[in-house]
């Protein structure tokens, strides 16, 4: 074995070292039996292992195109073959146990395939979209629950999630934004990184460990307009600074695949951009396991016009940097041709075939070929109790509270009579979100349910549905308000449906759909107390009855538990603990809008309008900032201070707030620490979220909250894309949103030289 080929396999496995790799699997034997298989190997073989096709062995029904699905047993002579690497999109120990009998003892040299899925925020059990989960701003949390879907999906029988979206989502027009963590690349790095260490575990070869699959490298939240599969066109800063970020930490935290995105990038499609797959990717950031690219993205390359027809399209991919091709079929049609042209070197493909067998190694397949294929714990693992109580936790978690006049929380004890009112109060198909297409409908708790089980008097309760989700009923209007005059409170349930978000569901205008506002409208001009329960994927721009409603909750598409975790809320059970990990505009029209923009040359300081950057018809301000969220129990901040004015070039400054409840409940406050570069060479935000902590606190009790800066938390992409740190005055806030806080500065010094000996 040669040094080169030993330090390769130990750069390939180093992240997955990292969460505990068991030592062996860098024995020399691992290593020798790589080499022997592609010493072995047919071009088609190799070209074989960098195809994943649909696993028409236990058929789901994904999210995608139908293109070239094949019956099994089409699918199982290819796999006979050694055609097939990964198999993706199908659950179920019985029918994995099939293909991989023929992949392990039929096919000529015995290679066990790869099982993945779209795991996304739940297999059975189903836990909150990742942009509600992101609102607990807690990363212990998200990987509790990706820990529990980890173990229900290894018991179903994957090897491989394609997950978490890191993607940083700029624009809420975009579909996608609901499956990423928001607008923030700190808060999309962190809880990026938990869920890979909650998916993957401790130890890779455990038969519960789940590989990630961070995607999708990269910009594509950057689309223009908001329109999915659209184009990027950004600064190389912008990319680096905003859409790389979230990858380092992903890598970091030990995931061994990624993929590749659908968008180009400054014209370039990202399937076949060689600087961003292997200079970059594999050069910068020393990613070492493999790229898949996304549902036939490799094909789609013809009708990028980047390529002439779909032999180049596969040239051009498997030189830009992709190792496994999903769903087109062009490796294994074109690679063996492309390489004996000599347009496309043996040596290319190896190194991918080498990265792709790597990972199996690295999980155990060669050593047991049946990890995560037992039907026992297919039968002990799935739609636990536990994983059940997990899910209410997270989604109550998840639950913003956006506006309260008084109204919440309810309390049971004063027999209020309540009128649950709008097309989600007793829906149940809209519940999960998108990316749930493995939840078993109608095991989800709908808000009436919910109610009911908690209220001691359930004839408190009267549910109208008053119109339908994207059209009016004939007398719902009349018979809501009917319903709101002869109740105490009115809980109106409105929102979007679950397919209005996720992939392909770019919408121009972020409103509540017309007959639900009509609905919202003529329920709140009855005057009684209003509580507005959002159901949603993005933030959105709310207008008339629904704005003025006496409370407003964000509740997302909160999955399996969502109706318990809501009256869990409505009732106080549970106190409101979530913040906005997006901002919620004035108008749809301010989009794309993030907290983090930069200023202009005529910032908005007053009320003056005149040549202000700003709107005619609104400032470019958020109805609903970013990190904002209340509780139902008030904290203060106060005693703000700093170790230091001066942060020296390699020290550190801390910093310390107090935080107290000044309420009379008990409650958690998410404390947020922003910074902002006040003069730099290239122009900075006018806020950046650095630090975080959660904390909770019973009545009238405090506690000290410390944070630690140093240079690096203030560098930023600089000239020749280098990041750097200038010396100079930064202003620091430390607050419950990005907006308001606590203000202090510090000052940035460069190193002083060290004196010169006397006489030198």
């Amino acid at each position: 074995m040669t040094l080169d080929r030993r330090d390769l396999l130990i750069r390939t496995l180093g992240g997955a070292f990292a969460l505990g790799l068991p030592r062996r699997a860098l024995a020399q034997t691992d290593v020798e039996r790589v080499d022997a298989l592609i010493s072995k190997m047919t071009i088609e073989e190799k070209a074989g292992q960098m195809t994943c096709l649909a696993d028409s062995f236990r058929p789901f029904n994904p999210p995608n195109p139908q293109a070239g699905i094949q019956d099994e047993k089409r699918l199982a002579e290819e796999i006979r073959k050694g055609r097939v690497g990964c198999l993706f999109n199908g659950i179920g120990v019985a029918g994995a146990r099939r293909a991989q009998d023929i992949a392990v003892r039929d096919s000529r040299l015995g290679i066990p395939l790869l099982f993945a899925g779209d795991v996304i925020h739940g297999l059975k059990t189903i836990f909150p979209v990742p942009l509600a989960e992101a609102s607990s701003f807690d990363p212990d949390l998200c990987q509790r629950t990706a820990r529990a879907m980890a173990v229900e999906a290894t018991a179903a029988g994957l090897h491989l999630t394609f997950a978490p979206m890191v993607d940083v989502a700029r624009d809420q027009r975009w579909g996608r934004v609901v499956e990423g963590a928001g607008e923030d690349v700190t808060l999309t790095g962190l809880l990026s990184a938990a869920r890979i260490r909650g998916f993957q575990g401790r130890d890779l070869r455990r038969d519960d460990s789940l590989l990630a699959c961070p995607k999708h490298f990269a910009a594509y939240g950057a689309v223009a307009a908001g329109l999915e599969y659209g184009n990027v066109d950004i600064s190389e800063e912008t990319l680096r600074e905003t859409h790389l970020p979230p990858f380092g930490q992903a890598f970091a935290a030990g995931a061994l695949t990624t993929m590749a995105a659908f968008n180009e990038i400054n014209g370039v499609p990202a399937t076949a951009d060689g600087e961003l797959l292997t200079d970059i990717l594999r050069g910068e950031m020393r990613f070492r396991g493999f790229v898949f690219s996304d549902y036939t993205a490799d094909e789609e390359l013809v009708a990028h016009g980047f390529a002439e027809d779909a032999r180049d399209a596969a040239r051009l991919a498997v030189l830009a940097g992709v190792d496994m091709s999903m769903q087109s079929g062009l490796f294994i049609r074109y690679l063996p041709e492309l390489v004996k042209s000599g347009a496309v070197p043996m040596g290319t493909v190896d190194v991918a075939v080498r990265r792709i067998l790597y990972v199996k190694a690295a999980i155990g397949l060669f050593d047991n070929p049946y990890r995560s294929l037992n039907a026992e714990a297919e039968q002990t693992r799935i739609y636990t109790a536990a994983h059940r109580g997990l899910a209410r936790e997270a989604a109550a978690r998840s639950v913003v509270l956006l506006k309260n006049a008084g109204v919440l929380p309810i309390d049971p004890a004063k027999g209020q009579s309540i009128a649950l009112i709008g097309p989600f109060a007793e829906d149940t198909a809209n519940l999960y979100g998108p990316w749930a297409f493995y939840g078993d409908p109608g095991k989800g708790v709908d808000i009436a349910t919910g109610l009911r089980a908690a209220l001691p008097d359930a004839a408190k309760l009267s549910v109208t549905r008053g119109s339908d989700i994207s059209g009016a009923i004939d007398g719902g209007i009349a018979q809501a308000v009917t319903a709101a005059k002869a109740a105490d409170i009115v809980l109106l349930a409105i929102g979007e449906s679950q397919a209005m978000s996720g992939e392909a569901q770019s919408r121009t205008v972020i409103d509540i759909p017309a007959a639900q506002q009509a609905l919202a409208d003529a329920v709140v001009a009855t005057g009684k107390p209003v509580v507005i329960l959002l159901r949603h994927g993005r933030a959105l721009a709310l207008h008339g009855g629904v704005a003025d409603a006496q409370a407003i909750l964000a509740t997302w598409f909160l999955g399996s538990e969502a109706g318990h975790a809501i009256a869990d809320i409505l009732l106080g059970r549970v106190d409101p603990s979530g913040k906005l990990p997006v901002s919620f505009p004035w108008e749809s029209g301010q989009e794309p809008f993030f907290y983090d923009r930069k200023s202009t040359g005529r910032p908005v300081v007053d009320d003056r309008t005149e040549y202000k950057a700003r709107y005619t018809t609104t400032d470019n301000s958020a109805r609903f900032p970013f990190g904002h969220g209340l509780s139902y129990t008030d904290f203060a901040l106060d005693r703000l201070k700093l170790s230091d004015s001066a942060l020296r070039w390699d020290s550190a400054i801390e910093i310390t707030v107090r935080v107290t409840n000044a309420g009379g409940r008990k409650g958690s406050e998410v404390v947020q620490l922003y910074i902002r570069d006040r003069v730099a060479s290239r122009t900075r935000p006018i806020r950046e979220l650095k630090r975080m902590a959660r904390v909770t606190l019973a009545p009238g009790d405090s506690r000290i909250v410390r944070f630690s800066l140093s240079r690096t938390d203030l560098e930023f992409v600089g000239a020749r894309n280098r990041r750097i740190a200038e010396p100079g005055l930064f202003d620091l806030w430390v607050g419950s949103s990005s907006v308001g806080g606590l203000h202090a500065q510090f000052t940035l010094y460069a190193d002083m030289p060290a004196p010169s000996p006397a006489g030198g």
